[in-house]
């Protein structure tokens, strides 16, 4: 080829590039300010301010929370209990604010398992400022302080996303950082006030998903691919969870934090919460095998630019399949491990299979399994397919030989 047609080619694939970032603008600008307009549309009032529940964490009037140190710990006599009963574990712990070593109790179940030792720095209820009880103890063991370790283990997991993903790994985090603050000041104020809430957690969700792609991923018609197929995945998930919510008559009713989110927010619509929650925890793996996805098909044809458009799809699709099996795995298990508690005490009910399955403990979570698999299953087809025509339109042709066999043959 001379040099007056790979000046023509050029210009072609040039071309080609501008009508497909065209099309792709066409396609994501308006549902991006669409989305931006509904989210400042549903923007919370502010009147959650109003509604409180008290905190388990609050200490009684004349009572306080303190932390300290345990020092040493000992099987003793229960407060108020028969003397020589030792029924009950001591620690004695040295209070951070200072002063003398203080007893306190420790509950039966937190005795028997993890147990309190020496070295552990405990928050507990001070109530020796309520006067002598000669019928109870004055120090009760309320929970561990775990800042310390949690802070270590996300300072160790930023490090490593860093230092194997560098400069992306970062933005990354921070996107996460910002995804959580549409959760916190967007979605969940407005499921508090009552907010409808299969629009609320479509809006929401398309900014997390602007936002998070375009900042960690870059601004590309390869991020954009992605874009879509996680938009079109979120749409079906929306969709079916919109359905599944009613025809699996998910109340939430198993669990007691409903009761009480009942008694204080009477504008939040349990079934419209639990729906939302089905929408908002598929976001993260339709991310993943959506990105993946459209980087698969940038990477197959960098490899093979000769392709034809059916056997670059042909050939992204096996690894969309072994992804599609892997995520199945990943979410069942995910879940399994999360609600080892419950499926044991369902398992302790001896139900039959179905009806364990279909029970108010597990029908919640197993439906949400089932919606999120759905939407990403749906979404790896249709994220391949729009990549392959973006990649065949703006993709460089490498020159070669004429007899070059083609590559990623079906």
């Amino acid at each position: 080829m001379g040099q007056s047609g790979q000046r023509q080619d050029m210009v072609r694939q040039r071309a080609a590039r501008r009508r497909a970032g065209i099309l792709l603008s066409a396609v994501l600008v308006p549902i991006g300010v669409v989305a931006v307009l509904l989210m400042v549309l549903l923007w919370p009032s502010g009147k959650t301010a109003d509604i409180s529940l008290g905190s388990p964490y609050a200490a009684a009037p004349g009572a306080s929370i303190d932390t300290g140190k345990v020092q040493r710990t000992a099987q003793e006599d229960c407060p108020g209990s028969a003397v020589g009963s030792k029924d009950c574990l001591i620690a004695y712990s040295q209070p951070d604010a200072g002063g003398d070593v203080v007893p306190v109790m420790i509950s039966p179940e937190i005795a028997k398992s993890p147990g309190v030792h020496q070295g552990d720095t405990i928050k507990y209820v001070n109530l020796s400022k309520l006067g002598p009880n000669p019928n109870g103890p004055a120090y009760v063991f309320m929970d561990f302080v775990r800042s310390a370790p949690m802070l270590l283990l996300a300072l160790v997991y930023a490090v490593v996303v860093i230092a194997v993903a560098r400069w992306r790994g970062l933005r990354a985090l921070l996107g996460l950082v910002g995804a959580y603050l549409v959760m916190a000041f967007f979605i969940l104020p407005g499921l508090v006030e009552g907010k409808p809430p299969l629009l609320l957690a479509l809006v929401g969700s398309a900014v997390i998903m602007f936002g998070v792609l375009y900042f960690a991923h870059g601004v590309s018609a390869r991020t954009s691919t992605a874009l879509i197929g996680t938009l079109f995945g979120l749409g079906m998930t929306a969709g079916i969870a919109a359905w599944a919510t009613h025809a699996t008559y998910l109340t939430g009713l198993a669990d007691h934090n409903t009761y009480q989110l009942q008694s204080v927010a009477g504008n939040l619509s349990i079934s419209g919460m639990i729906m939302c929650g089905l929408i908002i925890s598929g976001l993260g793996v339709l991310n993943d095998v959506t990105i993946t996805q459209s980087s698969a098909v940038w990477e197959l044809y960098e490899l093979a630019p000769q392709s034809s458009a059916r056997n670059l799809f042909a050939s992204a699709m096996r690894i969309g399949r072994d992804h599609i099996a892997s995520t199945v795995y990943t979410i069942a298990f995910a879940y399994a491990g999360s609600a080892l508690p419950i499926l044991i005490m369902v398992m302790l009910y001896r139900l039959p299979v179905f009806d364990a399955l279909s029970s108010a403990e597990l029908a919640e979570e197993i439906v949400r399994t089932l919606v999120g698999s759905v939407g990403l299953v749906l979404a790896i087809p249709v994220t391949t397919a729009v990549a392959v025509l973006v990649v065949k339109a703006t993709g460089r042709k490498r020159l070669a030989p004429a007899d070059a066999p083609v590559p990623l043959a079906s």
